[in-house]
This record gives C-alpha cells, structure tokens and sequence, in this order.
C-alpha cells in the first residue's frame, strides 16, 4: 500500500503553485507595461504637448525626451524613498510597541513577585520585596501611585497605634527603652523612607499613615506634604528638615521629636503633643495649633507668620528669637516661657503679663551634625504634667 499523499491534494497543491505563478507573472508583465508607459510613451507624450506642433531637430527633441525621463526617474526614485522611509517608521513603531509590551510585562512580574515577598516570614525577603517595588516605582510612573498607597497599608497593618504584637514595646514603656524603628522593625524602616522619597513625585493628593506605630522612626530629609498622620505615635522620631507641608497632624504624639529646620507650612496639629519636642528655625507659617500642647518645646528662630496657637498651651517653652508678629495667641498659655529681645510678638500683645521670662539670646544654633546620633540619643524627663 502506498503511503504517499492522495492525489487530490497532490494536485490542489500543484493548482496553487501554477496560481501563485501565473499571478507572478502578470503582475510582472503589468509592472513593465506601466515602467514602459512611464519611460517610453509618457516622456513624447509630454514633449509633443510642450512642443505643440513646433519644428525642431531629431536631436533636440531627442533630449527634451531624455530630460522628462531623467525627471520622471527623480520622481519615481524619491517616492520609493518615501515609501521605504515610511515602512522603516512604521516598523520602528511596531518594535517600540512590542518594546513596551514585553517591558510591561516585565514590570508587572516584578510588581507581582515584589507584591508576594511582602508576605513572606522572612525579614530579609520583606525588605527586598520592599526595596524591589521602590525601584519599579522609580522607573515606571503608572506603578508610582499604586506602590504608594501599597506602602502606606503595609506600614498601617505592621505598626498599629496602639500597638498589638507580642514582639512591639507596649504603649506604656518610656521612650528611653525603645528600639529605633530601623532596629525593632528594618522592614518599616524601609516602607517608611521609601514612601518619604516617593511623595516628592506623587500625584494623588492625600496618603494615609494615620494611627501608626512610628517612635523613634528616622524621618530627616522625607517628604511628607498632605499626608494623614492623624492620632499617630511619632515620639522621638527623627523629622529634621522634613517636609510636612498641609500634613495631618490631629491628635499625634510628637514628644521629644526633633523638627529643627523641618517644613511645617499649612500643617493641622490641632490637639497634638509635642512637648519637649525640638522645632528650631522650622518653619510654622499658616500652621494650625490649636489647644495643642507645646509644654517644653523648642520653638527657637522658628518662623510663625500667621500661625494659630489658639488655647494652645506654650508654658515653659523657648520662644527666644520666635517670629510671632503676626501669629493668633487667644487664650494661648505663655506662663515661664522664655523669649528674649528678638522674639517679635503680635501687636498690642503684653508677654509680661502673660508671664513670660525675658532672658539673654541663645547665640547661634549648634550644627546638627554635631549632635548624637539618634540611636544613642535620650529623652531628658519633662517636668509638665502628663
């Protein structure tokens, strides 16, 4: 028995071959029929009309001829040059597609992967898995925002206020005690100043990192604009020449901080603690303080323009050098706060009788690179109430 194929489509086949040839061939023979068109017949075509009956000799007809051909060649030569040029920009713009696709991809399996490792036992595999989703939001600005809000969560679920695990210090134990953040908890850390380095290009107007566990987290330098730091703990936490411009700052807990130079501008600390908190040369424009309690606090050469202090409690703090010339102080308490000759009140507002302590200026500030390092630094006791 044979095993070749059938012969109807033996001969399907060959039918298909002698198309495809006599296809060929015709429009080959229609190609040199227009080429002869072209170059033969169209070039004394156009000579006659021009000439229009005129009487010239063979010879110079013979090169008007040639000149419309040599012009008709440029024509047709520049067209296949457009035509080449425009197919080579057509596959140039579906290799970029597929560029950008297979890219894409990429980055959505990175996206993925990162995503998993956050839910890893590991420290270390967190801490990649973090570190892996900052890259991606560093070069991919449509995974900016997402990475963003992916942070934000990972910090609310892994530091809660008050805090829950078994292995977190409890609410109750002296900020003196207590691990920095990069220590008790490196992953945070990380999520933390990611998220501070990522909103100086975020798009969306509002992060939520309110009701937090961030004592003694190191913050210097971050951006923070508009985020929602409400009833969060952030006692001694590490906030130099941070940026916290039209942050939430309702009910948080910043004793102890240190904001020397941070940015503050439009901020809402309304009913907020910040004793013994560290605010020098920061800048409180517009700021809101309301009934905040800023007992201790060291508000030196800190520029107040505009801010509210209303039935804030101000008592015993250093306001040497304060710019409050144009700050609401109705019903603020000032009784043994310090201020000295270039602390600028409002007008018509009497510090002596408001018990202020007029003393000497403090000089220059010492240089922030010359105190200790916040892993060693502690909190001195304060002698306000609780």
């Amino acid at each position: 028995m044979g095993t070749g194929e059938p012969d109807g489509e033996r001969r399907a086949r060959h039918n298909g071959l002698v198309r495809r040839r006599v296809t060929a061939g015709l429009l080959v023979g229609a190609g040199l029929v227009v080429l002869g068109t072209v170059f033969v017949v169209l070039p004394r075509m156009v000579v006659e009309h021009d000439l229009a009956g005129v009487d010239v000799t063979a010879q110079d007809r013979l090169k008007a001829t040639n000149d419309v051909r040599t012009t008709l060649v440029q024509v047709v030569g520049g067209l296949v040059l457009l035509f080449g040029a425009y197919a080579t920009w057509r596959q140039l713009r579906v290799n970029q597609d597929g560029l950008r696709a297979t890219q894409e991809g990429y980055v959505t399996d990175r996206f993925s992967r990162a995503v998993d490792q956050l839910g890893s036992d590991k420290l270390d595999v967190r801490i990649g898995g973090l570190h892996a989703l900052w890259r991606i939001a560093e070069q991919s600005a449509r995974d900016r925002e997402a990475i963003i809000s992916i942070q934000a969560a990972y910090l609310r679920t892994h530091l809660p206020w008050p805090p829950t695990g078994p292995e977190t210090p409890a609410a109750d134990v002296h900020i003196n005690d207590i691990p920095p953040l990069e220590t008790r908890a490196a992953d945070a850390q990380v999520a933390l100043t990611a998220l501070g380095v990522l909103c100086r290009q975020r798009e969306q107007s509002w992060v939520n990192l309110s009701i937090t566990d961030l004592r003694r987290a190191d913050c210097d330098g971050l951006w923070f604009p508009e985020v929602n730091f409400d009833r969060a703990c952030m006692e001694a936490a590490g906030l130099y020449h941070a940026n916290l411009t039209q942050a939430s700052l309702v009910s948080v807990n910043l004793r102890h901080a240190d904001l020397t130079t941070a940015v503050l501008r439009r901020a809402r600390c309304i009913v907020a603690d910040l004793r013994g908190a560290k605010l020098v040369r920061t800048d409180l424009r517009d700021a809101d303080f309301t009934e905040t309690d800023l007992r201790e606090a060291n508000l030196r050469k800190a520029d107040a323009h505009g801010a509210v202090f209303h039935r804030a409690d101000l008592r015993m703090a250093d306001l040497r050098g304060t710019d409050l010339s144009t700050a609401d102080l109705a019903g603020a308490r000032l009784s043994g706060a310090l201020a000295s000759e270039h602390t600028r009140w409002p007008a018509e507002f009497d510090p002596t009788a408001a018990g202020v302590v007029d003393t000497a200026d403090p000089g220059p500030e010492p240089s922030p690179l010359l105190q200790p390092p916040g892993m060693t630094w502690q909190a001195p006791p304060l002698r306000s109430a609780p």
